[in-house]
């Protein structure tokens, strides 16, 4: 992040919060519980400023200073009646913002997921899997404390400033203002300081969302990790992560303190001083009359300090609930930030035609194409190609050549930045997307399957399919003899990323499930590369059962997968270089593919 967006980020403007408050649209469905809920806590603030005036009304009854019929029995019983009322208000009030940020934060939860898997691939190879799951978690959990305890707190606290300042004035100007007078001290401290931690949480939480990348890409790839005996070298990496962590948190906690110091101090201060003048005034006032309206007692005194310490403890509170309002914002901000991103259905046109099932005619007409992520790399130059319906086509080439970028092309997830790409006639870009998308499957040479049963990964490819498709599409795809050996059968949990099967298990799974799909378009992308000889003739003979009547579009390094297909063609440095069946590109003793083939096989025409 740029210096100048990071004090953007913690700089707190009218647009800033103008673009919180829009969070809450989110709680607009409970607004009567959160209306309820803020009337209860003004009830409820409100109810708990008679406290202290009951308190020293029982003082000034218990010496006699005043007249009254109240004794103290009865102002116990007073006492009583208004801690039941209160807590009455308090459990309803808790509950009517549980509600509002439980179902509220639900809600911006599941809008968030949702609008994060509707993004580009562009967004996802610019930003950082840590990063994301920490909007996910760690903005959304304070969003929630913000709806369940911050703001009701904070309002809490507003009320009880406001309300027991002018009970204060009403009891004595005097007094008050001696009180007052370290108010704007104690709020511009507090806007400083304020300031100083805010810069140190955010610090904080970026330092903690890198050991949290670190985590998520260690686990993710553990297999590497152990392979390569690198369990230290991570361990030192996660701990220098973690010793800025400590640095910064322990930078932050001073702040915490010396800001908590200045507020005690003040706060103090001042009350000492309040007593200190309050005593005072009740031994010049000691020989007026009892029921003199003017004498200030010791009663009043004793409710003149608890509301002072109340306001005192207002006012440290507001400090830390605007600090951790702040930080809301800044989370809401970087969810509106996802929020607000356009899907992928969003940046096409409007008005886009149905695709319906396509015949799988497939046109490539002079593309050039650079990835987002690295603009000054020109990956495909102008490469033409036409694929007839039907017909099976290879593409071949050295690694970075340019092949997985078709499928990426065809697929939609990235735009050429010159040419056209046509599906039966038409531009791909004039067809709705998930229509379109619809007419594919892929089967990746590294199969990743979730973490539930076997039916839920070939479901996967039709979701409303019965037990009778399931069985049939493993049946096909050579997976039944395996699946049908377990004792839960398509109930059997593959584990996570499908780690409790064989690679050759997990490329039938896939298979499976793209002949459920029953595409008609398949992109093959090595689907065999990584198998042993065993379990590649049985992938290929069912790879070879789904390309049955279906355009087919295969990327193989390992030549000897390609050579039935109708024709090959062979990329190098973003171009098409050679086109032809296996027998035409083999003949030719000085081709590219001819000296591709010479690395595999001993003999140089490899015709058997």
């Amino acid at each position: 992040m740029s210096k100048s967006k990071e004090q953007s980020s913690q700089k707190i403007s009218k647009e800033s919060v103008r673009e919180a408050l829009k969070i809450f649209e989110y709680i607009r469905p409970y607004r009567f519980q959160f209306i309820f809920g803020l009337i209860l806590l003004f009830l409820g603030s409100s109810v708990f400023l008679v406290f202290p005036a009951l308190i020293g009304r029982s003082l000034d009854v218990a010496q006699g200073n005043i007249p009254t019929d109240l004794n103290l029995t009865e102002i116990g019983l007073w006492l009583i009646a208004i801690l039941v009322f209160q807590g009455i208000v308090s459990y309803l009030r808790v509950m009517m913002f549980a509600q509002v940020s439980e179902r509220g934060t639900a809600d911006i939860r599941v809008a968030l997921y949702r609008r994060l898997i509707s993004l580009p691939i562009v967004f996802f190879e610019k930003s950082r899997v840590g990063e994301l799951v920490s909007r996910l978690t760690n903005d959304i959990e304070k969003l929630y404390n913000a709806f369940y305890f911050i703001l009701a707190e904070f309002i809490r606290q507003v009320i009880i400033l406001v309300g027991g300042i002018g009970v204060l004035w009403w009891m004595s100007h005097q007094l008050a203002l001696v009180m007052l007078a370290t108010f704007p001290v104690i709020v511009i401290g507090a806007m400083v300081f304020g300031r100083w931690v805010r810069k140190l949480s955010k610090q904080r939480q970026e330092k903690l969302a890198e050991t949290n990348t670190i985590l998520d890409e260690t686990l993710q790839s553990v297999h590497a990790v152990k392979a390569f005996t690198n369990e230290l070298f991570e361990s030192l990496r996660y701990g220098r992560a973690n010793s800025e962590v400590v640095n910064v948190s322990m930078r932050y906690a001073k702040g915490r303190a010396v800001f908590a110091v200045f507020i005690i101090t003040m706060l103090f201060g001042a009350l000492f001083f309040v007593i200190l003048y309050g005593m005072h005034m009740v031994q010049v006032d000691a020989h007026l009359p009892a029921n003199d309206p003017e004498k200030f007692t010791g009663g009043d005194l004793i409710a003149f300090i608890t509301y002072t310490a109340v306001i005192g403890g207002s006012i440290a509170s507001l400090g830390n609930f605007y600090t951790e309002l702040v930080g809301a914002v800044g989370a809401t901000e970087r969810i509106r930030e996802i929020l607000k991103s356009p899907t992928e259905s969003e940046e096409r046109m409007r008005g886009a035609v149905s695709a319906g099932r396509f015949r799988g005619n497939i046109s490539f007409e002079n593309i050039h194409f650079s990835y987002p992520t690295r603009s000054d790399v020109e990956v495909l130059k102008g490469v033409s190609l036409d694929i007839s319906a039907g017909k099976k086509v290879a593409l071949v080439g050295q690694s970075g050549a340019g092949k997985s970028t078709f499928m990426q092309l065809l697929l939609q997830f990235h735009f050429p930045q010159h040419g056209s790409i046509r599906m039966d006639g038409l531009p791909i870009y004039d067809y709705d997307l998930e229509s379109y998308r619809q007419n594919f499957a892929i089967v990746p040479q590294e199969v990743i399957l979730f973490g539930g049963t076997i039916r839920e990964n070939i479901l996967y490819g039709k979701p409303d399919a019965t037990d009778a498709e399931i069985e049939e599409a493993a049946r096909q795809a050579n997976a039944w003899d395996f699946i049908s050996i377990f004792p839960e059968k398509l109930d059997t949990v593959v584990g996570e990323r499908g780690i409790k099967l064989s690679g050759g298990q997990r490329q039938r799974i896939a298979i499976a499930r793209a002949i459920l799909r029953n595409p008609s378009i398949l992109l093959l992308d090595e689907a065999t590369s990584s198998l042993d000889a065993e379990s590649e003739k049985v992938v290929q003979e069912a790879l070879n059962r789904l390309m049955e009547g279906r355009t087919s579009i295969i990327i193989a390094h390992r030549l000897a997968t390609i050579r039935e297909v109708d024709c090959i063609y062979v990329l190098e440095h973003g171009r098409i270089v050679e086109q032809g069946t296996h027998e035409t590109l083999s003949a030719k003793q000085d081709g590219v593919y001819s000296s591709l083939a010479k690395l595999q096989f001993d003999s140089p025409n490899f015709s058997d």
